[in-house]
């Protein structure tokens, strides 16, 4: 099921003249801009690593990533019913999100031919009481606004993303310490800043591995 929040970003990014639902290549294109491919991708990265690669052997491509800042939550009587309750949900999301994604991208990112354009929006969901889970499902989500957007293209691009600066050698410890997130996630965002060419490992001292953020951006993937 397409949610309101897909049609709507596709309505922004499929300017006039543009092509939507496209088929090509034996697969369905959100949008065709200028020659340019456009997906809209709210879920994982990973469900469409193989068909962005395969996609990028002949054609540019753009990626539009989504990254829920903020979330209204409305609770309905039953689905398709009235709106019984709305709240604020605590969570809050951050740019830094999309290195969970890019994880399993590095493969696909950075190319020549790939934009990936990352959204941070507000949101509104709309849910229900499921009898059956016991739990709640979501009816829709749609956009309220786009707080924030990065295109992304190059090493440098993602090296920006960085809300902080950075010592000239670091640690996934320290890089945890200036991000202010648990050392996990700052793992994860180190090994995407070196696989895409965007730090350089220096080694190991005991048990730990030490970066530095490339000073100049290698070659993007090429086609083929």
């Amino acid at each position: 099921m397409e949610f309101t929040l897909h049609r709507q970003l596709k309505g922004l990014f499929a300017q006039q003249g543009a092509h939507t639902e496209v088929r090509l290549d034996g697969f369905r294109i959100d949008a065709v801009c200028n020659g340019e491919l456009i997906e809209i991708q709210q879920g994982p990265l990973a469900a469409i690593r193989d068909k962005v690669r395969t996609l990028l052997a002949r054609h540019r491509v753009r990626v539009v990533k989504p990254i829920v800042a903020a979330k209204h939550l409305v609770r309905l009587a039953t689905a398709g019913g009235s709106p019984v309750g709305r709240r604020r949900s605590p969570k809050r999301g951050s740019l830094l999100e999309v290195f969970n994604e890019l994880v399993f991208f590095t493969r696909v990112f950075p190319h020549e031919r790939l934009t990936l354009e990352l959204l941070l929006v507000e949101v509104e969901e709309r849910r229900f009481a499921h009898s059956c889970r016991r739990r709640y499902a979501v009816e829709d989500r749609r956009l309220l606004a786009i707080v924030d957007r990065r295109t992304i293209q190059t090493p440098a691009d993602l090296a920006a993303l960085l809300p902080v600066a950075l010592p000239r050698q670091f640690d996934t410890l320290t890089l945890a310490q200036h991000l202010r997130v648990p050392r996990y996630v700052a793992q994860r965002v180190a090994y995407c800043l070196r696989e895409a060419g965007a730090a350089d490992c220096l080694g190991k001292r005991g048990r730990n591995r030490y970066y530095r953020l490339a000073r100049r951006s290698g070659p993007l993937r090429r086609a083929g």
